[in-house]
């Protein structure tokens, strides 16, 4: 077959080429020809798929992502923000962290092993490339009816890819959750975030300058793994008469990652790099061409020189290839011996296979013929931007009106018992036990708190105890009601999750998992979504650093629910005040803070007993959210609090239940004054939190809370071996615990 060169595409201006095979549409084809003033060569054909592709260029999305830069919060803590790799902000003694969230949903249905696995790498691999040292990995999960058979193929393979590749690579993971809903039958979400340390000045970018510098690949082999991962896998619908795509799932070797890791660390400790970019979705297509785009020249490429572990592959397949544990570096003259050297001493292959030019074209050869000549920005960052119509479905104003308050309530003390242990042993409020058990979450000495808490801490300065919070929330049945309420309150309860530990929520990154953006209904639920965080954003004064976008989650015409997966980073001045959710000492005073409201529209109660999805979700107040969260941090830092847990899914009961479980203890609880107990026990009202006072503190804390003129309630005390909601219940702790850690083992062992 004769190399496909761009003077052979010249001069055959009506080849026939496969362009829709390559996710691209019409008139995607015809800008590129219109660009390149030819037809693309099969090379260049196969870049502008990848990078064109939604997963890559956010064709759909990028319109209504530009909210979070334009109303982004002044935030002096922003170091790095959108459109690098990942996000940085500064967390004071001179260290910066950066983290992200990304998704690997459809490679984790097709292969949940690898899909996972190599969710966790990537993600890793862009925190390794902003020039800092991972410390800590999170997963926000989320799979079909629990009960499902195949949930019980996904999620086991799932769960042992994330721990097997994060393990391998001594990563604590510190938080993340799992959720089962039927809507995710066919789509489970994989989401992975990580959590990187440095200094300021260790900053790197993606970036390609300085005529003559070397282009470096090193890492892993290239190989046929993960070939249209991110045009043909992530970028379009799952339908049951389409082959299952497995070659477009990457397959991992975490071992081989550890070592880019440290080798990478050393490079950066020694100066010896001028851009970094890692390899991930699109391969050597993306690498190459972000790092010219971003640079001040062009760049040549030899593509021969690339190492391969199959000996067949086609240049195209090279430019496609997924393959992970790659890492692409441009490196002056000077420095390339001293490269090669650490790199060797790491046991990584390294190769030059390029230069940085004066020009302004990417160009790639192959055994000494162009294969590709494009101007890097259009591969890039300048692919098509789509606006897309998108309208509010005919169906939302039904399901809205369909109340969760005209649900049947517990008639007797009997039955509202009985639905306490039937909320707490549901699938979704269970012990997530079974799962995070497989996952090291305390490797290298570092983690404060890790999941079940309310966010994962961990110390990233030893002598000054100097800490970090993350967590990640989303709750797409609120979503589903209302996408732009439900947006902010998983920013919302995040935010509330970190301060609830004692930490100051300083910046979010996000992972919005919707349907197909051809839908107008999809389109509406990611608009207002989109709209609701970004208000909230800057409200509450959390800017976004970066995230993702995964659309497509959907199966034929039936899309998952709406699902903005939002992650909160905060910093702790000092770990050893870190404020725990357990209830571990007799005598402490329970507090609710917070207002309760009739609140049932996409809460627990109404999916476990009802099976009921309709109504408005609970209120949003993000004035209430922000002095909620001065407050837990005020308190944890001057020990007004032994414990504290937010109010989120299953209300107030879970919290209860979830943090006298994990201390041991139990609880008496008093009903308020002007709430009946169901409605006190389960409404999810947004805005709370419950914590447990020294009798020594009570004064000094409720005149803190009266000062700032946030409720507080008291509502009981610690005390006994069951929780007793008095003239109510009871419920000793051995049924409450038996209830709670059987449900995941039963559904899955």
């Amino acid at each position: 077959m004769t190399l496909d060169t761009v003077k052979h595409a010249a001069e055959t201006p009506d080849v026939e080429q496969p362009w829709a095979e390559l996710g691209l549409k019409k008139d995607e084809y015809e800008r590129i020809r219109e660009i390149l003033g030819r037809r693309p060569t099969g090379a260049e054909l196969a870049m502008y798929s990848v990078m064109w592709s939604e997963h890559c260029s956010y064709k759909s999305s990028k319109v209504h992502l530009r909210q979070f830069g334009e109303k982004a919060p002044e935030n002096d803590a922003m170091l790095v923000g959108i459109g690098e790799n990942a996000g940085v902000v500064d967390v004071g003694q001179g260290y910066a962290v950066t983290f992200k969230v990304e998704s690997h949903n459809h490679p984790s249905y097709i292969e949940p092993y690898q899909g996972a696995a190599t969710g966790v790498g990537g993600i890793v691999r862009d925190i390794l490339a902003m020039g800092a040292r991972p410390v800590a990995v999170v997963d926000p999960l989320r799979f079909g009816a629990a009960d499902h058979p195949d949930t019980k193929r996904v999620l086991p393979g799932v769960v042992a890819g994330i721990g097997g590749y994060g393990n391998c690579l001594g990563l604590p993971n510190i938080g993340g959750e799992v959720v089962f809903d039927s809507c995710y039958q066919g789509n489970p979400l994989v989401n992975a975030g990580c959590i990187g340390v440095m200094k300021h000045e260790d900053i790197h970018l993606a970036k390609a300058s300085g005529p003559g510098n070397k282009v470096i690949l090193y890492g892993a082999r290239t190989g046929g793994d993960g070939i249209g991962g991110v045009s043909v896998l992530a970028s379009e619908t799952f339908d049951d008469t389409k082959p299952t795509k497995r070659p477009a799932v990457q397959v991992g070797d975490p071992f081989q990652e550890k070592l880019l890791i440290e080798c990478t660390l050393e490079v950066f400790a020694e100066k010896l790099v001028a851009g970094i970019q890692d390899l991930g979705g699109a391969g050597l297509s993306c690498a190459t061409s972000e790092l010219a785009s971003a640079g001040t020249g062009g760049m040549r490429v030899e593509l021969d020189t690339v190492p391969l572990r199959d000996a067949t592959l086609s240049p195209e397949e090279i430019l496609m290839s997924e393959s992970q544990e790659r890492m692409c570096a441009i490196v002056e003259p000077q420095h390339v011996d001293r490269f090669m050297e650490i790199c060797e001493k790491w046991d990584v292959i390294a190769t030059v296979i390029g230069e940085v030019t004066d020009g302004d074209r990417l160009e790639i050869f192959w055994h000494g013929e162009q294969i590709v000549d494009v101007p890097p920005g259009t591969v890039a960052h300048e692919g098509p931007t789509y606006h897309r119509p998108y309208e509010r479905p005919e169906w939302q104003d039904a399901l809205q009106a369909d109340d969760a308050g005209k649900l049947a309530r517990p008639r007797t003390a009997d039955e509202l018992r009985a639905q306490v242990l039937q909320v707490v042993a549901s699938p979704n409020q269970a012990s997530k036990a079974w799962i995070t058990d497989q996952y090291d979450r305390f490797v290298q000495g570092n983690t404060v708190l890790a999941q079940p808490e309310d966010a994962g801490v961990v110390r990233i300065d030893e002598e000054t105890n100097l800490g970090v919070a993350i967590a990640t929330d989303g709750n797409g049945r609120y979503a589903k009601l209302d996408p732009y309420a439900g947006a902010q309150l998983a920013l919302a309860e995040s935010y509330r999750n970190v301060a609830a530990t004692g930490a100051k929520p300083l910046a979010i990154s996000n992972c919005l998992n919707f349907g197909s953006p051809e839908d107008p209904g999809v389109m509406w639920q990611f608009a207002e979504a989109t709209r609701g965080l970004a208000d909230a954003c800057l409200e509450l004064g959390t800017p976004v650093t970066g995230g993702n976008v995964s659309l497509y989650n959907q199966t034929g015409d039936t899309a998952i629910h709406p699902t903005p997966v939002v992650a909160v980073l905060g910093v702790i001045d000092d770990v050893n005040r870190r404020t725990p959710m357990a209830f571990a000492e007799e005598g402490q005073l329970l507090y609710l803070l917070g207002d309760t409201a009739e609140e049932f529209g996409g809460s627990a109660w109404s999916q476990v007993v009802h099976d009921h999805l309709g109504g408005l979700p609970p209120r949003v107040d993000l004035d209430r959210e922000k002095l909620l969260g001065e407050i837990l941090i005020s308190a944890s830092r001057d020990g007004m609090v032994d414990a504290a847990h937010d109010l989120s899914d299953g209300g107030l009961i879970q919290a209860v239940a979830e943090s006298c479980l994990r201390g041991g203890q139990g609880a008496r609880l008093v009903v308020p004054d002007g709430l009946d107990a169901f409605t006190f026990l389960f409404s999810e009202s947004a805005g709370r939190a419950v914590v447990a006072v020294p009798r020594s503190e009570e004064l000094r804390f409720t005149d803190m809370c009266g000062a700032r003129g946030l409720p507080a309630t008291r509502i009981g005390v610690v005390d006994g071996d069951a929780i007793d909601v008095q003239g109510e219940f009871s419920i000793a702790l051995e049924e409450l615990r038996t209830a709670y850690e059987a449900t995941i083992p039963a559904l899955l062992a």
